[in-house]
């Protein structure tokens, strides 16, 4: 793979106009503005990152996750445009310098096609198919259309949402760059190589779309003719997932001491090992000097996400020729310097043992599974019998966006997941209490 034909700023849908367009280094800036202004961006807001939805203490939901995931992009991709431009001076006629717009505006759209209620909204779509209900509906699909649903992924579900065509929109769904749209598809592979890992990039519905991307920017194709697809990833996701891994890890971590689920001395001791000797010297003089708590914290967080992010952006500089060849394995954190590592995974392990395991977060989940697989389960059967009374009821509150009437299966029930994944946490519990007979409108 090669610089000059990976970062292109021709935009998905509008082929027939790239020639024409004059204001070329302007394009990936207006995919970070078209996503910003964007109605599923905003609903974000009303979205479980990890933690219950804020009451008195305000913790982190999917937007001001997105939002600080495209501010570190942003650093990482503007420091290896100018380490990648000092080691390659032919390409300052190339938009290389735009890497920090492109992966800023991806981060922006990570998490756009995740459900409501956090990951466990998306184990909950999986699972209505593989144990659930869903499960008699297995012999009407084909097996790659089961493979998608009983995989059902937030990564692959962000990229149908910026590249299809809903009803009454214009082709081209958002219109992105294509740059920008590679750079979001973390597991560049069809479901059938899911396995149980539960991690693939676009549904079969959206196939076509991604190998069109992948064979404009000259993306490595992995997979055989015959075989299911399976690319190289563009060298910008690795961006991308960096700093997603360094903001939930570093964010989970704050919030996990804001809610006295850790001590103010074990979050400390958290970011800490993140510092040489040297400059944890100089770290430990500035917490002598600034009282506050909550900003001593703060101040260490900061700090080591901008340890991370010179760390990552190191790894990625000098493993380009392996990035560019398809052949670099893992992920960016994994070959950081064993120090920084090791800080890493021990902030990981204490997530896992006591952040994601805590009530409150198990709570969320447990409502999580029982209020989408009700929704899906009534949607489904509405859309599979229109003409029932009661599905003409739930067919009405469902967008005219949504292809409800699709000519198949797969379709119909691609429309009912599209509408449900779209919902925030509070209209989704809300519909379910409705439809439940727990909650009626003021009368």
């Amino acid at each position: 793979m090669n610089w000059k034909q990976l970062i292109s700023n021709k935009r998905f849908g509008l082929e027939f106009l790239h020639e024409a367009r004059k204001e070329d280094r302007t394009e990936f800036q207006r995919d970070y503005d078209r996503l910003i202004f964007s109605a599923p961006f905003r609903r974000l807001q009303n979205k479980t990152q990890v933690f219950p939805l804020p009451g008195s203490i305000f913790v982190h939901n999917r937007l001001t996750h997105s939002l600080e995931v495209s501010c570190v992009g942003r650093s990482l991709g503007n420091e290896v445009a100018t380490i990648l431009l000092q080691k390659h001076p032919e390409l300052h006629d190339s938009h290389l310098s735009e890497i920090g717009s492109i992966v800023s505006a991806a981060c922006l759209a990570h998490d756009l096609g995740n459900p409501p209620f956090g990951h466990s909204g998306e184990k909950a779509i999986g699972t209505y198919f593989s144990e659930g209900k869903g499960l008699t509906l297995k012999p009407l699909l084909s097996a790659a259309e089961w493979e998608d649903l009983t995989h059902f992924e937030g990564n692959a579900n962000a990229f149908r949402l910026l590249t299809h065509q809903f009803r009454g929109r214009r082709p081209g769904g958002f219109v992105m760059t294509y740059s920008t749209l590679a750079s979001i598809v973390k597991y560049p592979f069809s479901s059938q190589l899911a396995g149980k890992k539960q991690k693939f990039g676009f549904f079969l519905s959206e196939e076509d779309d991604y190998r069109r991307i992948a064979e404009e920017l000259g993306i490595v194709r992995l997979s055989r003719e015959g075989e299911p697809a399976r690319y190289a990833r563009h060298p910008l996701v690795y961006l991308v997932e960096a700093a997603d891994d360094i903001c939930y890890q570093m964010m989970d971590i704050e919030d996990a001491y804001k809610l006295k689920i850790l001590t103010l001395q074990e979050t400390k001791d958290l970011y800490c090992r993140f510092f040489s000797p040297k400059r944890l010297a100089h770290i430990e003089e500035i917490c002598r000097m600034v009282t506050d708590a909550n900003e001593q914290i703060a101040y260490l967080r900061s700090s080591a996400i901008g340890v991370l992010i010179k760390e990552c952006t190191r790894v990625f500089t000098e493993h380009e020729e392996d990035i560019l060849a398809g052949t670099f394995e893992g992920v960016l954190i994994k070959h950081m310097e064993p120090q920084i590592r090791e800080a890493y995974e021990n902030c990981s392990r204490t997530a896992f043992a006591k952040i994601y395991h805590s009530k409150d977060v198990v709570d969320i989940e447990l409502a999580g599974f029982q209020v989408i697989s009700t929704l899906i389960d009534l949607m489904v059967e509405a859309v599979r019998h229109p003409d029932k009374a009661y599905s003409q009821l739930l067919i009405n509150r469902i967008s005219k966006q949504y292809d409800v009437e699709a000519p198949t299966l797969y379709g119909k029930i691609q429309a009912v997941l599209d509408y449900i994944s779209g919902m925030t946490d509070v209209y989704a519990l809300d519909l379910y209490r409705k439809i439940n007979g727990n909650s009626l409108p003021a009368v």
